[in-house]
């Protein structure tokens, strides 16, 4: 039997994307919305068995109010937070707020399902091979971890970035073009740019991915920063 349940995120193309794929796998779901701003009151008023809240930045604080203000007004309601690798403190400020699990956004759809299906059953649903490389950095810190972020960000041009933004909001080249006031030509060559200094072979694998290293909250604005090309 399918489970009831919301996907949440700031990314709107990945929540829709990842609630078409739970559909097709038999489960109900009942809304893919943006931002996470709102997600709680949604959440609290459709009351699901389970809820995917999407976060870039689990180690932020105040990240998880939504969790708390959901587990206080729907209790009954199991919360998958579906983010980055994240720190020990992240991982411990999500179960903190009441989270029943931490998934990662580049997971596969058979490992959420799975953590969905422990969410709804009580239990708590992280995988093992989190839990390891947090406890591994609570016994070896390291000095200067690596960015990925922001590694990525530097490879991109502030163009590129712009359009790596329209991207992840879901934009299909013809509205790329129109918004940046270039040729459709020229936007889908930015996007294959992109696509290929990232290192993936779609616009949906791009966008998983400048959410799960954070790349897109490092972007800040972007819109405009550039004069427009032919």
């Amino acid at each position: 039997m399918g489970v009831r349940l919301m996907v949440v995120d700031d990314h709107r193309l990945l929540a829709e994307a990842l609630a078409s794929a739970l559909k097709l796998r038999g489960h109900r779901v009942l809304a893919a919305a943006a931002p996470v701003a709102g997600a709680a009151d949604l959440v609290i008023s459709r009351a699901p068995e389970v809820c995917l809240l999407g976060t870039a930045a689990p180690a932020e604080p105040g990240i998880f109010d939504p969790v708390v203000k959901i587990k206080r007004e729907r209790p009954q309601v199991a919360v998958l937070v579906l983010g980055p690798v994240p720190s020990p403190r992240g991982i411990a400020a999500a179960f903190a707020a009441g989270a029943s699990g931490y998934v990662r956004h580049d997971e596969r759809i058979e490992g959420v399902e799975r953590a969905i299906m422990k969410a709804r059953a009580g239990e708590a649903a992280v995988a093992p091979q989190l839990l390891q490389s947090a406890f591994g950095e609570l016994l070896n810190p390291a000095v200067q971890p690596d960015d990925e972020g922001q590694r990525l960000l530097r490879m991109l041009t502030p163009r590129e970035v712009e359009v790596l933004v329209r991207v992840a909001e879901g934009e299909d080249t013809r509205l790329i073009a129109a918004g940046m006031g270039i040729a459709p030509s020229t936007a889908r060559t930015h996007v294959q740019r992109v696509l290929m200094k990232l290192g993936v072979g779609s616009r949906l694998e791009a966008a998983a991915l400048a959410a799960r290293t954070g790349l897109l909250d490092r972007a800040g604005p972007v819109r405009g920063t550039s004069s427009p090309e032919e």
